[in-house]
Protein backbone atom coordinates (compact mmCIF):
# COMPACT_ATOMS: atom_id res chain seq x y z
CA UNK A 1 0.00 0.00 0.00
CA UNK A 2 2.05 2.99 -1.20
CA UNK A 3 2.32 6.15 0.86
CA UNK A 4 1.63 9.50 -0.84
CA UNK A 5 5.36 9.99 -1.29
CA UNK A 6 5.69 6.62 -3.02
CA UNK A 7 2.89 7.16 -5.54
CA UNK A 8 3.88 7.72 -9.16
CA UNK A 9 4.18 11.39 -10.21
CA UNK A 10 1.23 12.88 -12.04
CA UNK A 11 1.50 12.19 -15.75
CA UNK A 12 3.28 8.86 -15.25
CA UNK A 13 0.05 6.87 -14.92
CA UNK A 14 -2.29 5.87 -17.75
CA UNK A 15 -5.11 7.88 -16.18
CA UNK A 16 -6.43 11.29 -17.35
CA UNK A 17 -4.61 14.12 -15.60
CA UNK A 18 -7.87 15.59 -14.30
CA UNK A 19 -8.61 12.29 -12.53
CA UNK A 20 -5.12 12.11 -11.06
CA UNK A 21 -5.41 15.66 -9.72
CA UNK A 22 -8.90 14.93 -8.38
CA UNK A 23 -7.76 11.75 -6.63
CA UNK A 24 -4.77 13.44 -5.00
CA UNK A 25 -6.88 16.36 -3.77
CA UNK A 26 -9.47 13.90 -2.44
CA UNK A 27 -6.72 12.11 -0.50
CA UNK A 28 -5.49 15.38 0.99
CA UNK A 29 -8.99 16.31 2.14
CA UNK A 30 -9.68 12.83 3.51
CA UNK A 31 -6.45 12.61 5.51
CA UNK A 32 -6.71 16.17 6.85
CA UNK A 33 -3.86 17.77 4.93
CA UNK A 34 -6.47 20.10 3.42
CA UNK A 35 -8.71 21.36 6.19
CA UNK A 36 -12.24 22.78 5.78
CA UNK A 37 -11.98 26.36 4.59
CA UNK A 38 -8.64 25.83 2.82
CA UNK A 39 -8.42 27.76 -0.45
CA UNK A 40 -7.86 25.80 -3.68
CA UNK A 41 -6.05 28.10 -6.08
CA UNK A 42 -5.89 26.79 -9.65
CA UNK A 43 -2.59 28.44 -10.51
CA UNK A 44 -0.81 27.22 -7.38
CA UNK A 45 -2.11 23.68 -7.75
CA UNK A 46 -1.13 23.57 -11.43
CA UNK A 47 2.40 24.66 -10.54
CA UNK A 48 2.67 22.13 -7.72
CA UNK A 49 1.46 19.22 -9.85
CA UNK A 50 3.35 20.31 -12.96
CA UNK A 51 0.26 20.42 -15.15
CA UNK A 52 -1.75 23.10 -16.94
CA UNK A 53 -4.67 24.79 -15.21
CA UNK A 54 -7.21 22.90 -17.36
CA UNK A 55 -7.02 19.50 -15.55
CA UNK A 56 -6.97 21.33 -12.21
CA UNK A 57 -10.09 23.28 -13.15
CA UNK A 58 -11.83 20.09 -14.29
CA UNK A 59 -10.80 18.28 -11.10
CA UNK A 60 -12.17 21.07 -8.93
CA UNK A 61 -15.48 21.00 -10.81
CA UNK A 62 -15.77 17.27 -10.11
CA UNK A 63 -14.90 17.75 -6.45
CA UNK A 64 -17.58 20.43 -6.21
CA UNK A 65 -20.14 18.02 -7.68
CA UNK A 66 -19.05 15.37 -5.17
CA UNK A 67 -19.47 17.79 -2.26
CA UNK A 68 -15.81 18.18 -1.29
CA UNK A 69 -15.38 21.82 -2.24
CA UNK A 70 -17.58 24.83 -2.83
CA UNK A 71 -17.29 28.20 -4.51
CA UNK A 72 -17.49 31.04 -1.98
CA UNK A 73 -18.04 34.63 -3.20
CA UNK A 74 -14.86 36.73 -3.00
CA UNK A 75 -12.86 33.70 -1.78
CA UNK A 76 -13.02 31.29 -4.68
CA UNK A 77 -12.93 27.51 -4.28
CA UNK A 78 -12.51 26.26 -0.70
CA UNK A 79 -12.70 22.89 1.04
CA UNK A 80 -16.27 22.47 2.24
CA UNK A 81 -17.24 22.27 5.90
CA UNK A 82 -19.38 19.18 6.50
CA UNK A 83 -22.39 19.88 8.68
CA UNK A 84 -23.93 17.38 11.09
CA UNK A 85 -26.66 16.78 8.51
CA UNK A 86 -24.01 16.08 5.83
CA UNK A 87 -22.32 13.52 8.07
CA UNK A 88 -25.59 11.84 9.05
CA UNK A 89 -26.64 11.57 5.41
CA UNK A 90 -23.27 10.05 4.50
CA UNK A 91 -23.69 7.44 7.22
CA UNK A 92 -27.26 6.70 6.11
CA UNK A 93 -25.97 5.92 2.62
CA UNK A 94 -22.94 4.06 3.93
CA UNK A 95 -25.13 1.81 6.11
CA UNK A 96 -27.27 0.76 3.16
CA UNK A 97 -24.51 0.31 0.60
CA UNK A 98 -21.96 -1.33 2.90
CA UNK A 99 -24.55 -3.83 4.11
CA UNK A 100 -25.20 -4.76 0.48
CA UNK A 101 -21.52 -4.76 -0.53
CA UNK A 102 -20.56 -7.08 2.32
CA UNK A 103 -23.37 -9.51 1.60
CA UNK A 104 -22.46 -9.64 -2.10
CA UNK A 105 -18.73 -9.95 -1.43
CA UNK A 106 -19.34 -12.83 0.96
CA UNK A 107 -21.27 -14.60 -1.77
CA UNK A 108 -19.09 -13.71 -4.77
CA UNK A 109 -15.48 -13.16 -3.64
CA UNK A 110 -13.08 -15.79 -4.90
CA UNK A 111 -10.74 -17.61 -2.55
CA UNK A 112 -7.88 -15.54 -3.99
CA UNK A 113 -9.74 -12.33 -3.23
CA UNK A 114 -10.41 -13.43 0.34
CA UNK A 115 -6.70 -14.17 0.65
CA UNK A 116 -5.98 -10.63 -0.55
CA UNK A 117 -8.38 -9.31 2.09
CA UNK A 118 -6.52 -11.33 4.72
CA UNK A 119 -3.30 -9.70 3.49
CA UNK A 120 -4.84 -6.24 3.99
CA UNK A 121 -5.67 -7.20 7.57
CA UNK A 122 -2.12 -8.47 8.10
CA UNK A 123 -0.75 -5.13 6.87
CA UNK A 124 -2.97 -3.39 9.41
CA UNK A 125 -1.72 -5.65 12.19
CA UNK A 126 1.89 -4.93 11.23
CA UNK A 127 1.26 -1.18 11.11
CA UNK A 128 -0.42 -1.28 14.51
CA UNK A 129 2.46 -3.29 16.00
CA UNK A 130 5.03 -0.74 14.89
CA UNK A 131 2.92 2.23 15.98
CA UNK A 132 2.21 3.42 12.46
CA UNK A 133 -1.16 5.13 12.87
CA UNK A 134 -1.27 6.34 9.25
CA UNK A 135 -0.54 2.85 7.96
CA UNK A 136 -3.26 1.36 10.16
CA UNK A 137 -5.75 3.91 8.83
CA UNK A 138 -4.75 3.14 5.23
CA UNK A 139 -5.32 -0.55 5.94
CA UNK A 140 -8.77 0.26 7.33
CA UNK A 141 -9.70 2.16 4.17
CA UNK A 142 -8.22 -0.54 1.92
CA UNK A 143 -10.28 -3.20 3.70
CA UNK A 144 -13.56 -1.39 3.00
CA UNK A 145 -12.55 -0.56 -0.58
CA UNK A 146 -11.65 -4.20 -1.25
CA UNK A 147 -15.05 -5.41 -0.05
CA UNK A 148 -16.72 -3.11 -2.60
CA UNK A 149 -14.49 -4.48 -5.39
CA UNK A 150 -15.09 -8.08 -4.37
CA UNK A 151 -18.87 -7.55 -4.46
CA UNK A 152 -18.49 -7.65 -8.26
CA UNK A 153 -21.32 -5.21 -8.84
CA UNK A 154 -20.41 -2.37 -11.18
CA UNK A 155 -23.48 -0.31 -10.36
CA UNK A 156 -22.78 -0.48 -6.64
CA UNK A 157 -19.13 0.49 -7.20
CA UNK A 158 -20.24 3.38 -9.40
CA UNK A 159 -22.63 4.66 -6.74
CA UNK A 160 -19.93 4.53 -4.09
CA UNK A 161 -17.07 5.95 -6.16
CA UNK A 162 -17.94 9.66 -5.73
CA UNK A 163 -18.49 9.05 -2.00
CA UNK A 164 -15.24 7.21 -1.32
CA UNK A 165 -13.15 10.25 -0.40
CA UNK A 166 -15.72 11.53 2.06
CA UNK A 167 -16.18 8.03 3.46
CA UNK A 168 -12.43 7.75 3.98
CA UNK A 169 -12.58 11.05 5.84
CA UNK A 170 -15.26 9.56 8.08
CA UNK A 171 -13.17 6.42 8.65
CA UNK A 172 -10.37 8.58 10.00
CA UNK A 173 -12.56 10.08 12.74
CA UNK A 174 -12.24 6.81 14.68
CA UNK A 175 -8.67 6.75 15.96
CA UNK A 176 -9.02 3.45 17.85
CA UNK A 177 -7.14 1.42 15.24
CA UNK A 178 -6.97 -1.68 17.47
CA UNK A 179 -10.76 -1.84 17.86
CA UNK A 180 -11.28 -1.24 14.14
CA UNK A 181 -8.93 -4.09 13.34
CA UNK A 182 -10.71 -6.37 15.81
CA UNK A 183 -14.08 -5.61 14.17
CA UNK A 184 -12.61 -6.20 10.71
CA UNK A 185 -11.24 -9.57 11.78
CA UNK A 186 -14.69 -10.64 12.98
CA UNK A 187 -16.20 -9.48 9.72
CA UNK A 188 -13.53 -11.30 7.72
CA UNK A 189 -14.23 -14.53 9.64
CA UNK A 190 -17.91 -14.31 8.74
CA UNK A 191 -17.01 -13.71 5.11
CA UNK A 192 -14.67 -16.70 4.94
CA UNK A 193 -17.45 -18.81 6.49
CA UNK A 194 -19.59 -17.77 3.50
CA UNK A 195 -22.34 -16.53 5.80
CA UNK A 196 -23.60 -13.46 3.91
CA UNK A 197 -26.37 -12.44 6.30
CA UNK A 198 -24.13 -12.64 9.38
CA UNK A 199 -21.34 -10.78 7.61
CA UNK A 200 -23.74 -8.07 6.43
CA UNK A 201 -25.16 -7.71 9.94
CA UNK A 202 -21.65 -7.29 11.38
CA UNK A 203 -20.90 -4.70 8.70
CA UNK A 204 -24.03 -2.76 9.65
CA UNK A 205 -23.10 -2.87 13.35
CA UNK A 206 -19.58 -1.71 12.47
CA UNK A 207 -20.91 1.30 10.54
CA UNK A 208 -23.33 2.25 13.31
CA UNK A 209 -20.63 2.16 15.98
CA UNK A 210 -18.41 4.34 13.82
CA UNK A 211 -21.34 6.68 13.21
CA UNK A 212 -21.69 7.34 16.93
CA UNK A 213 -17.95 7.83 17.32
CA UNK A 214 -17.71 10.25 14.39
CA UNK A 215 -20.67 12.33 15.56
CA UNK A 216 -19.26 12.51 19.07
CA UNK A 217 -15.81 13.56 17.84
CA UNK A 218 -17.06 16.07 15.27
CA UNK A 219 -20.05 17.54 17.09
CA UNK A 220 -19.77 16.48 20.71
CA UNK A 221 -22.78 14.19 20.59
CA UNK A 222 -24.18 11.12 18.83
CA UNK A 223 -27.51 9.99 17.43
CA UNK A 224 -28.74 8.56 20.75
CA UNK A 225 -27.85 11.70 22.70
CA UNK A 226 -29.45 13.86 20.02
CA UNK A 227 -32.68 11.84 20.20
CA UNK A 228 -32.79 12.06 23.99
CA UNK A 229 -32.32 15.81 23.83
CA UNK A 230 -34.99 16.26 21.17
Amino acid sequence: MPSPAERAPLGMLHIPLRDQVRDELRRRIADGRLQPGSKMVERELAEEFGVSRVPVREALRTLETEGFVQVVPRKGVVVRHLSRRDVEELFDVREALEFLATRLATEKATNEELAALRHVLAEGEEALARGDAAGAQESNEAFHDAIVRFAHNDLLAGLLEPLQGRLHWLFRQNEDAAELLHEHEGLFTAMTSRDPEHAATLALQHVRVNRQIALRILFGTDDEAAEQGA
